[in-house]
């Protein structure tokens, strides 16, 4: 299992989606697992209807690719609970518990119960092997650290029952590196690089998880040629600009000189904070996301992730 967390605004769900494109590409099953639940993850495999908690198709494998399904749900506490109920024979008390938000009186009483709710039913998914990979599209990073806390907490407040029990065995998954992992993503700007980086020692430091790579997401293709003079490449090409035109041009090409020295510092500034192999993403220059630009990015990713070094054998 993959839990991939970020900075809100980072690109998350949008490597989630290209993560199980690849996965499933190369004839992996993949279940998408949604949290927040507006995330706008089946819009990017042109899916109209949000998900729900009814397991979809998002992306059916098969044809000449031999790819893999693409599978996706949301997990809430109170569909997770009422399935908890459902399956040990109290339908009947699952409705009125619903009815009378009794599941906000007990989280507000045990915090950390909603959360583990969730990573309950994630961690029943990964047990009975329910997909080759499952991704977890997890809360943003400032939530992501105390959701994957939760198990821990509730450890330490509940000494016997079915809680208990349920927690520890949500500790032993997130803690188990052939089990889990977690995929951060940044963007190579400041901000979000110094949040990532604090994410990552807190994670790994308050939670136990391993990280997976750093990706990378946004960054423009390095062009060349930047420095040459537009109206000299015009008369060397034999085109024509109009007035205005070459200032405009200079100005573009300043503009992205710019942006790719900056993003260059923000990626060796986070390799020199945070001592994990990097996957680079390349900025889309679109408004929206669908099934080709997903595809463009499964691909991307793919080659990052062929071009790691290979692990030292211990």
């Amino acid at each position: 299992m993959l839990i991939v967390a970020g900075k809100g605004g980072v690109g998350k769900t949008t490597v989630s989606a290209a993560l199980a494109r690849m996965a499933a590409l190369a004839g992996l099953t993949t279940l998408i697992v949604e949290i927040e639940g507006k995330s706008g993850l089946a819009r990017a495999f042109g899916r109209v209807q949000p998900l729900t908690y009814e397991e979809v198709t998002l992306a059916p494998g098969g044809g000449r690719s031999g790819a893999a399904d693409v599978r996706a749900r949301t997990l809430t506490p109170d569909d997770a609970l009422i399935e908890y109920l459902h399956d040990h024979g109290m339908r009947r008390i699952s409705k009125r518990l619903m009815k009378s938000g009794a599941v906000d009186v007990v989280s507000t009483a045990v915090p950390g119960i909603r959360d583990i709710l969730v990573l309950g039913k994630v961690k029943a998914l990964e047990r009975d092997a329910h997909a080759d990979l499952i991704v977890l599209d997890a809360p943003a990073a400032g939530h992501a650290v105390t959701f994957l806390m939760s198990a821990t907490g509730l450890l330490d407040a509940v000494r016997v029952g079915p809680i208990r029990t349920q927690a520890q065995e949500v500790v032993d998954l997130l803690s188990d590196p052939n089990r889990c992992q977690v995929l951060l993503v940044t963007l190579p700007e400041e901000t979000p690089v110094n949040e990532v980086v604090e994410t990552a020692f807190k994670l790994e430091d308050r939670v136990g998880v391993s990280l997976a790579p750093v990706v990378v997401n946004g960054l423009y293709p390095a062009l060349t040629g930047l420095d040459v003079d537009p109206v000299e490449a015009a008369a060397a090409s034999g085109a024509h600009l109009r007035n205005g035109e070459a200032d405009e041009l200079r100005a573009a090409a300043a503009f992205r000189r710019q942006r790719q020295q900056l993003q260059a510092e923000q990626v060796a500034r986070l390799a020199d904070a945070l001592p994990l192999p990097q996957l680079h993403l390349p900025y889309l220059f679109t408004t929206g996301l669908g099934p080709p630009e997903v595809d463009v990015l499964a691909a991307a990713l793919g080659d990052a992730v062929r071009a790691l070094p290979e692990p030292v054998k211990r």
